[in-house]
């Protein structure tokens, strides 16, 4: 069985013991119930880890002792950008908790016409840091140690313009004459892919995020919910050409 995993916000210590933070030393005393002596591993987000053994515990405070630099795991093929409109809260924290065990570079939740979720200006940092939350929930589980960087919620027309000059593929998940990703260039170094909400785009959206360089395509024959076609298409991404071939 592999160590706990633990998210330290950088820079991670340089000596040889450190303090857990409040929120994972609960989790490791509190929920885990681990004991001095085992093993656990500590990554900061941005790609780096390191394996410790617990030291001491005294109340809220949990020690970690003998930290040794991890090896770095290896950088997939291809940087996938997930654009999901926003739906349902449940909802979108699947997709970021999904996305990121998937290895998503970057999520960016877009506002649409049809999207039931509509996210005021006052939620939408207590949103940003619940995402962020789940996003470092998903990296402790599945051994991650670079979190997916986290937009703020944007409009679509105002982001579709915003990525006209942008490298790499665009995809846009579109039911009805679209082809298949395989059917597609392998992209350059990036792939954005835009996912629809619960009501899918309307026809002027869809044409504007066309008009932008977004290529329409389609997952196999079936009508996907928004959260299924989203975690779809990222897998068909790493398939074709990410950390999965």
């Amino acid at each position: 069985m592999s160590a706990p995993r633990f998210y330290c916000p950088p820079p991670l210590p340089a000596g040889a013991n450190c303090e857990l933070p409040p929120e994972a030393a609960h989790h490791a005393s509190r929920v885990l119930r681990l004991r001095v002596g085992d093993a656990v591993q500590i990554f900061d987000g941005l790609g780096n880890a390191l394996d410790a053994t617990l030291h001491a515990i005294h109340g809220k405070h949990v020690l970690l002792g003998n930290l040794q630099t991890c090896m770095p795991t290896p950088a997939g093929g291809l940087r996938i950008v997930l654009a999901q409109a926003l739906c349902g809260s449940e909802k979108m924290d699947w997709v970021v908790q999904k996305a990121t065990e998937l290895g998503v570079a970057e999520i960016i939740p877009i506002q649409t016409q049809r999207s039931v979720a509509k996210l005021a200006a006052n939620r939408a940092d207590k949103r940003a840091l619940h995402w962020h939350n789940v996003a470092v929930a998903a990296c402790e589980q599945c051994g991650r140690n670079e979190l997916p960087q986290l937009q703020a919620p944007q409009s679509l027309a105002e982001w579709v313009q915003a990525m006209r000059g942008a490298e790499g593929g665009k995809f846009i998940l579109l039911p009805g004459g679209a082809g298949g990703l395989q059917a597609q260039p392998k992209p350059q170094g990036s792939a954005i892919l835009l996912i629809g909400p619960e009501g899918g785009f309307t026809a002027d959206e869809a044409n504007v995020a066309q008009q932008a360089g977004f290529v329409p395509v389609l997952l196999g024959p079936r009508v996907l919910r928004t959260e299924t076609a989203a975690i779809a298409g990222i897998a068909a991404l790493q398939t074709l050409w990410g950390d999965f071939n």
